[in-house]
């Protein structure tokens, strides 16, 4: 028997692109909403007063001074880096060697990955987001654990194990033959179970050998829906390793190119210092952007050009990257978003914030028929905002005229304090 459940609140939610439509038409606000959830589907959403009398055999949850929005969507992270968040002093070469390469073995243990993967997805779900691009470790039994404990949760989440077979030490290294037909064991066992995708995942082209690359093009291309993620241009001194290993290609971009990684449902981390020819190829591709701004900024790495992307037709998703990326709050990511904008002389209005964190990723990840709004048929993963979440936030609410700068205010001082429950699939799976 189907069980409906209407949540009242101040509802917002993104349906278009800023840039493409405007500001006015990328959103619809209802200031005393009505969600109508039913069977982990949306089946409506308009203003409430004209809303229940139609669906009076609802349970109805109602919320004060709130707002619910869709849940967030994070295009780039990593499971197995969660107990190195906030480890000091180093940029991204010396980064992995110091700190990620070490946490990353202890992932052969499955209890181990068992364990932070259920850290990991609570650590999500208090932070609002309901979809996540997941890196896991090299080990097989890290994507395991990872979907095991997302397919209890029924979440949509996408992951993959981590192919890597040089320049790494070598109780981390794989080998092309392994790599490939342990990713292919797993695609097989979870690729497509229940709300589950799987991400070919070369770590970066640093570490894969060409023979190796070319396994991963030929698995991204062996079965319907799968997702590449890996990682391009983050930092200076990454770019000119790849030129020296990869002397007969023309970029960093090209290497994957060459491979056959791109594409759509091609995911390439930070993109910090890609050039326009890049961009072009990336637009005309389908290939998707993950916008990391607390990473970039942790690891000096630089400001992303986000204007250029999108100019060349990169869909482009936010990404916490942690850890290298300082929060699992999406919240904490457009505030660093906005001051990445500032220093290049630009602005990050909330309302294409609120794109980038929802529809916008979404749309990065090809699931913007599923996920990344409110609009009915949709899947029921929303989150609700407490404009009352700390005395700070409380005290500018009192002072904010409009809904612009209410969002814009959650948006510089909210983190995981501001989300005060997330549902997934219709279901409460945080409250605070």
């Amino acid at each position: 028997m189907s069980h409906r459940t209407a949540h009242r609140s101040a509802i917002l939610h993104s349906i278009g692109d800023p840039r493409e439509v405007g500001i006015e038409a990328s959103y619809e606000y209802f200031d005393d909403g009505l969600l109508v959830v039913e069977n982990g589907k949306i089946l409506a959403i308009g203003h409430a007063e004209t809303l229940l009398g139609q669906f009076q055999d609802a349970d109805l949850v109602e919320y004060t001074d709130t707002l619910i929005t869709s849940g967030f969507i994070d295009t780039h992270i990593h499971y197995p880096q969660v107990d190195i968040i906030g480890a000091y002093g180093e940029q991204l070469l010396e980064w992995l060697e110091t700190y990620t390469f070490p946490a990353e073995r202890k992932f052969e243990s499955p209890q181990h990955a068992s364990e932070l993967a259920g850290v990991f997805l609570k650590e999500l779900l208090r932070n609002g987001t309901t979809t996540a691009l997941v890196f896991g470790s090299v080990h097989k039994e890290s994507i395991d654990a990872f979907f095991t404990e997302a397919e209890k949760l029924d979440l949509r989440m996408i992951a993959g194990k981590v192919m890597m077979d040089r320049n790494a030490p070598e109780y981390l290294c794989d080998t092309p033959e392994s790599a490939y037909s342990d990713s292919k064991e797993l695609i097989e066992r979870w690729h497509g179970k229940g709300r589950l995708h799987y991400a070919v995942t070369p770590r970066f082209a640093p570490t894969s050998t060409p023979e190796q690359l070319t396994l991963a093009g030929k698995l991204f291309h062996e079965y319907p829906g799968l997702y590449m993620h890996t990682h391009i241009s983050e930092n200076k001194q990454e770019i000119e390793w790849v030129k020296s290993l990869f002397p007969e290609r023309k970029g960093y971009l090209d290497v994957y190119d060459h491979h056959g990684l791109i594409g759509e449902r091609s995911v390439f981390a930070h993109g910090v210092h890609l050039c326009d020819e890049e961009c072009q190829r990336l637009g005309e591709t389908g290939s998707a952007v993950a916008f990391c701004p607390t990473s970039n900024l942790f690891l000096g790495s630089g400001l992303l050009n986000l204007n250029l992307l999108e100019e060349r037709g990169v869909r482009v998703g936010l990404g916490t990257d942690v850890g290298a990326g300082t929060s699992f709050s999406q919240l904490q990511s457009l505030n660093e978003a906005y001051k990445v904008m500032q220093l290049q002389g630009k602005k990050l209005d909330p309302f294409k914030a609120l794109y980038l964190a929802t529809l916008g990723g979404a749309r990065s990840l090809y699931l913007d028929d599923r996920i990344g709004n409110l609009e009915p048929g949709k899947d029921a993963d929303f989150v609700v905002l407490d404009y009352q979440a700390t005395p700070l936030i409380s005290r500018r609410m009192a002072q904010a005229s409009n809904l612009t700068e209410k969002l814009f205010a959650l948006m510089i001082l909210g983190d995981d304090r501001a989300v005060k429950a997330t549902y997934a699939a219709g279901v409460c799976r945080h409250r605070k």
